[in-house]
């Protein structure tokens, strides 16, 4: 394994969810060396996490590939102007709806504004996610623990059950998983168990929606240059992060916005129950 090496300047976040627009350098989105060839014409997208990170640049993507979004996020609203700014630089419409995924009755609303601004569904995109390191599990309170199912794998139940009656014919859904539901953190353990819990619920909405024509897979990335990062690392770590991966460095969000694309499209419609592996090498186990 490549040995850790300092990769950034030193920075830290005191607030989660983290801001975009603060992080040196900044992530890379796709909005400048992606050419798209329209894989998702005239479909419209749900994405949750949209402002920023992996979902700002699903977000580019889909919009280069000729989709419409609905960018679901919490309060980061600079981050979330930036992002609409993006999409709609490429032609396409971008929906902005800002509140707490972890509340049904929200995502129950975000699902119907979709809706009714950009007149349908075709593709939800299951990404918002929040992690809080602890030294040892008897530092994980009740409050924090059900924070983090909350936003990471309650919100997903939420938003495919209201989501499920306005796909037409077909439609897809992707969630972000992670190396950690494979290799374990930790220091991240209800993080990872999060993350498992939505490799099982891939697999298992997978074939429950089969019969309706209905593809359902995940995207499990390794260390990947997000305001997630920053926010939850000291500013040492944040300095070398994803420098032990065996291409030694982190990803890119581009990276992986390029894995949601091929899910998203028909160039993956024989794939269901599946999840892909952007991590910079590191092997697991299926």
């Amino acid at each position: 394994m490549p040995k850790e090496k300092k990769l950034r300047p030193p920075q830290h976040q005191k607030r989660q969810p983290g801001l975009e627009f603060k992080m040196r350098p900044r992530p890379k989105s796709g909005a400048s060396n992606y050419i798209g060839c329209g894989k998702l014409r005239d479909r419209v997208a749900l994405i949750t996490g949209g402002d920023s990170g992996i979902g700002r640049a699903v977000a580019v993507l889909f919009a280069k590939e000729g989709a419409d979004v609905a960018v679901v996020y919490f309060n980061e609203h600079t981050d979330a102007k930036e992002t609409k700014r993006l999409v709609e630089n490429q032609g396409r419409q971008c929906l902005l709806i800002a509140g707490d995924i972890g509340r049904e009755k929200f995502c129950q609303s975000a699902v119907k504004q979709t809706r009714r601004d950009l007149g349908k569904i075709d593709i939800l995109v299951n990404n918002a996610a929040e992690q809080h390191p602890q030294e040892n599990i008897t530092k994980i309170t009740e409050k924090q623990l059900e924070k983090t199912f909350r936003t990471n794998i309650f919100a997903m139940f939420f938003l495919t059950k209201a989501v499920l009656p306005h796909f037409r014919k077909g439609g897809v859904i992707i969630n972000n998983a992670s190396v950690t539901a494979y290799q374990g953190s930790p220091k991240l353990l209800d993080y990872s168990a999060t993350k498992g819990a939505i490799v099982a619920f891939t697999r298992s909405l997978s074939q429950a929606l089969a019969e309706k024509k209905i593809r359902v897979n995940a995207v499990a990335p390794g260390p990947i240059w997000t305001p997630l990062i920053p926010s939850t690392f000291p500013a040492n770590e944040v300095a070398t992060f994803g420098s032990d991966t065996p291409l030694g460095r982190a990803g890119e969000p581009e990276e992986v916005a390029t894995s949601f694309v091929f899910l998203a499209s028909d160039d993956s419609s024989y794939m269901t129950g599946q999840v892909l592996h952007p991590n910079g090498g590191r092997m697991v186990n299926g």
